[in-house]
């Protein structure tokens, strides 16, 4: 299945079906920032999870995702988790996190296995990045919440994301 969507002024086509609120959330491969494998059930067992899946951390609009979801593990347990998933290499990753201080967040690459990006329905055709979106998913890995964006140079309503995995919290 796939859809059209906007990477600012450009047409693009993203793969695979959109999952919905209520779907469980498909485990994933991924890699870590040291090229280690990343099992997303075994590695966020318990977990609140925020996937905050961004087409590249060079850019603006995704620093800007990543600061907002890195400001709210201020206030968050240690019962939730903020994943933020892109298609740079490891190395970019590792960059970004240490530049731009954003330490209570883990980072995974789709860029090897694209396993993320198949489940989730998440990769961009024409750039092979993957489409801005965000899901939140409960301690039983059923999504509460999703938001797959159109237009991938907008930001997602991620206070939305963050007041749902808070209220799971309670």
């Amino acid at each position: 299945m796939a859809r059209k969507g906007k990477f600012g002024t450009v047409d693009i086509t993203v793969l695979g079906n959109e999952l919905r609120i209520g779907d469980k959330a498909p485990d994933f491969y991924a890699d870590k920032m040291d090229l280690t494998p990343y099992n997303f059930y075994d590695e966020e067992e318990n977990k609140i999870k925020i996937l905050s899946v961004v087409p590249s951390l060079d850019t603006d609009v995704c620093e800007l995702q990543t600061k907002m979801f890195q400001k709210a593990t201020d206030s968050f347990s240690d019962n939730i988790v903020v994943v933020t998933v892109s298609n740079d290499l490891p190395f970019a990753q590792l960059r970004f996190k240490a530049n731009k201080k954003t330490d209570k967040i883990k980072f995974v690459s789709d860029y090897n296995q694209r396993d993320f990006s198949s489940k989730y329905g998440t990769l961009i055709e024409e750039l092979k990045l993957l489409n801005r979106s965000v899901f939140v998913v409960d301690k039983d890995n059923t999504i509460k919440y999703v938001q797959y964006l159109e237009q991938n140079t907008d930001l997602p309503e991620y206070e939305e994301a963050i007041k749902i995995a808070r209220d799971l919290d309670r």
